[in-house]
């Protein structure tokens, strides 16, 4: 018994980890400070409460697992996953997620259906406290049938809830001061109550985004939190927690108004009119048409005067012009400033069309693999195969886009018909389990419940779901479900190992099962600790990332070394570290001591560092065929080392001519193509990859250029004298072009065409 009651705390305790913690914790030396340490608590807290929920059944002697209505399309969605992780274009990527955001891999979709499972399974219906399991003694009506319902059960979930908005709480006061330039991160980060922590393009002066890391995902969080709010307000009967639901409702929506993203709002709204319509036409039986508003207006007037509240907020803090202003790079959050930058604004291509490009390159890539998609969580690979032409006139036609930015399209593009019909499917199936509880007399807080998922489903279609999205979106039901009744225990999955096993042994532990227990412990921290040893791998990758960009090739290498050694599966660090190894080798051989005998020394090093470069990056293009960052890093090495080697030209050749397949239009890809070829003394070809680049940019400036002089470089001959004066004319008339067009005060453009124009 006492082993069961540590079990039953320790899975209780923590779930509200997992509600309170998820939303707040970041890191500041991680290469991501936010997503990638929400998912790796994520991660390490389902690794417990596994644990934990395996020896409860070592003790037991039995497996029991809550069925619910939503067993068919999760188990439907869940094979979609697998075999589109199978049939990947990269299942390493598919089974770990993009690096830096892991949220949406194969093992974060598990690990949010086990913990719904675990959730129903440790906190629902059956079985008394002797058992393992809550007791249950009271009856819940829904609609004609009834199930028993554990009074402790809804005790356990009503404090998750509070611990929800507890830390909702926390996050909205961490953020709200930054709008007014006092942000609590850069007092941790730099000692300084300011916002000097963020660049200048990414200001939460601008737009807020608190521990969560990015505007429409601070948004889209109090989105799912705000409805619950407003059903506490109603349902209180002291005027100080209904002052207080009030408060915390206010402060929600001001955070929300603050990031100016217009999906939360939206999603927001949706939600609010979704619950006042029920409440309205369910929750106080009114009838459209025979309204007594003397009558209803006592009991209409609360929410009513809410409503009214959040639009004279909406108006005194937005304005057309300020909701303009959220227009951001669609991929980026706060902490990816620390190696990019990002707009808010201010001359970028409006978002809203952006977006449009990249579900169009979402819906190329899902009609070339219609079934099961590119792969779960490959879109950045898929983008770069089906990208429209036209991004390439956006500012942002150089990004990397590792989401479709509409849920929907990214599950269409990376799984598939059959990924995205069995997400659907569970929505629909939810939807549809309590649709006819919502058409009768409902509970406010399954209306709140269900409004909050609504939001959701609304933020999904203009972005993407976090790891704590992700983690409403599938634990909601499982509260509505205990909340509403609708689970039946004779439906439950019950599976015993020992049938004489009765009751007196419950109490007593044999050598065998302590000795399973102990197994299951050592497995679950030999797991953990691998765990901590790949987010310390990625503090050292960041540290060596950090260094490389500031030049300080020596220690960056030692940073990069440490990662790898840590970490040796993860090819991302495999990858910097290849492209550091060039650098730190040709830096070495360019100041080579006069000492002969170190020289030798630094020759050997260098020679060596340059074999490992390319060794590790053949090694992880291989071994990763499809990913064309590899495959630029590859270009990258084999170039930066063809400076001490000419030989290493064609390599790099060889690889960018495999990304141009890859990333057909890809503009950026062409132009260093035809670099390469023009290094390769083929210019001939260099000027028709040019050419190319151009037509799929035609505003690309340093393509004009570099075509430029390329013409001129076949137009002369080795004494500089004209001797083609067709091409030279073209070579003049890629200058003019540019200063006419493209920028007037190009100085490059400006000396060219002054020299071109010598010898007319």
């Amino acid at each position: 018994m006492k082993i069961l009651n540590l079990s039953n705390k320790i899975i209780e305790f923590s779930y509200y980890a997992l509600f309170f913690f998820v939303p707040l914790v970041f890191w500041k030396d991680t290469s991501e400070l936010y997503e990638l340490n929400k998912m790796w608590l994520t991660f390490s807290l389902t690794l417990l409460i596994l644990a934990t929920w395996i020896t409860k059944i070592i003790v037991l002697k039995k497996f029991y697992l809550q069925r619910t209505p939503l067993d068919i399309p999760i188990a439907v969605f869940l094979v979609s996953q697998i075999v589109s992780t199978i049939f990947s274009l990269d299942p390493y990527v598919s089974l770990w997620g993009y690096y830096s955001r892991f949220n949406g891999g194969l093992l974060s979709i598990v690990s949010y259906i086990f913990l719904y499972y675990a959730f129903l399974s440790n906190f629902s219906l059956r079985g008394g406290e002797k058992e393992g399991f809550l007791t249950a003694r009271s009856k819940m009506s829904t609609g004609g049938k009834e199930f028993e319902t554990g009074p402790l059960a809804i005790i356990i979930l009503k404090r998750f809830l509070v611990i929800s908005l507890a830390s909702g709480a926390v996050v909205a006061l961490w953020g709200l001061p930054s709008h007014f330039g006092y942000d609590p991160t850069c007092l941790i980060f730099r000692g300084s109550f300011d916002v000097s922590c963020w660049t200048a393009d990414f200001q939460p002066k601008i737009r807020i985004f608190s521990t969560l890391g990015q505007p429409a995902w601070l948004g889209a969080y109090f989105a799912i939190l705000s409805p619950l709010l407003i059903a506490l307000f109603l349902s209180s009967k002291r005027k100080l927690f209904a002052t207080g639901y009030l408060l915390l409702a206010v402060l929600f929506y001001l955070d929300i108004l603050f990031t100016k993203s217009r999906a939360a709002l939206l999603g927001f709204w949706v939600a609010t009119v979704f619950f006042g319509a029920h409440y309205f036409l369910k929750e106080l039986q009114l009838k459209i048409g025979n309204v007594n508003l003397k009558k209803v207006w006592p009991k209409i007037r609360p929410f009513s005067l809410l409503l009214i509240l959040f639009l004279i907020l909406t108006i005194a803090v937005l304005s057309p012009v300020e909701l303009n202003k959220g227009k951001v790079q669609l991929q980026k959050s706060a902490s990816e400033t620390k190696t990019g930058s990002f707009s808010s604004g201010g001359g970028g291509t409006e978002s809203g069309k952006i977006r449009l490009f990249v579900w169009q390159g979402a819906l190329n890539a899902w009609i070339h693999n219609p079934l099961i998609g590119t792969g779960v969580e490959t879109f950045a690979f898929a983008y770069y195969k089906y990208k429209p032409i036209g991004h390439n006139l956006t500012s942002e036609w150089n990004y990397l886009y590792n989401k479709a930015h509409n849920e929907y399209l990214n599950y269409l593009a990376t799984s598939g018909i059959l990924g995205l019909g069995s997400y659907l499917f569970i929505i629909g199936s939810f939807l549809n389990s309590i649709w006819k509880l919502l058409n009768r007399k409902t509970d406010l807080l399954i209306l709140s419940l269900v409004a909050g998922y609504i939001s959701i489903l609304v933020t999904n279609f203009f972005g993407f779901s976090v790891v704590i999205v992700n983690i409403y979106f599938f634990l909601i039901p499982a509260f509505v479900f205990i909340i509403a009744g609708v689970l039946n225990p004779k439906k439950s999955f019950i599976f015993s190992f020992d049938k004489n096993r009765q009751s007196e042994a419950l109490s007593k532990t044999s050598i065998i099962q302590k000795l399973d227990v102990l197994a299951v412990v050592l497995v679950t921290g030999y797991l953990l600790l691998l765990l901590r040893n790949f987010w310390l791998a990625d503090i050292s990758y960041a540290l060596g990332n950090n260094l490389a960009r500031a030049g300080e090739y020596t220690s960056s290498y030692s940073a990069l070394k440490e990662a790898v050694d840590r970490a040796s599966f993860e090819p991302t660090y495999k990858d910097e570290l290849s492209s550091n190894d060039a650098i730190f080798a040709v830096s070495l051989l360019s100041q080579l001591p006069k000492d002969e005998k170190n020289k030798q020394k630094v020759l050997t090093f260098a020679q060596d560092l340059a074999k490992e470069g390319v060794v590790s990056i053949d090694q992880i293009t291989r071994e990763h065929p499809n990913n064309v960052v590899f495959l630029k890093t590859k270009v990258r090495v084999y170039y930066i080392l063809s400076q001490i080697d000419p030989k290493y030209n064609k390599d790099a050749l060889g690889a960018i001519v495999k990304a141009q397949k890859l990333a057909p239009t890809d503009a950026n890809i062409y132009y260093n193509l035809g670099l390469l070829y023009g290094q390769n003394s083929e210019t001939k070809k260099a000027i028709e990859i040019l050419k190319e680049a151009i037509k799929i940019k035609p505003n690309y400036i340093n393509a004009y250029y570099a075509l430029g002089l390329f013409y001129r470089q076949e137009a002369v001959d080795k004494k500089g004298n004209v001797v083609d004066y067709d091409l030279n004319k073209k070579a003049i008339e890629q200058m003019r072009y540019i200063l006419k067009n493209l920028d007037p005060n190009n100085k490059d453009a400006k000396d060219a065409l002054s020299a071109f124009e010598k010898n007319l």
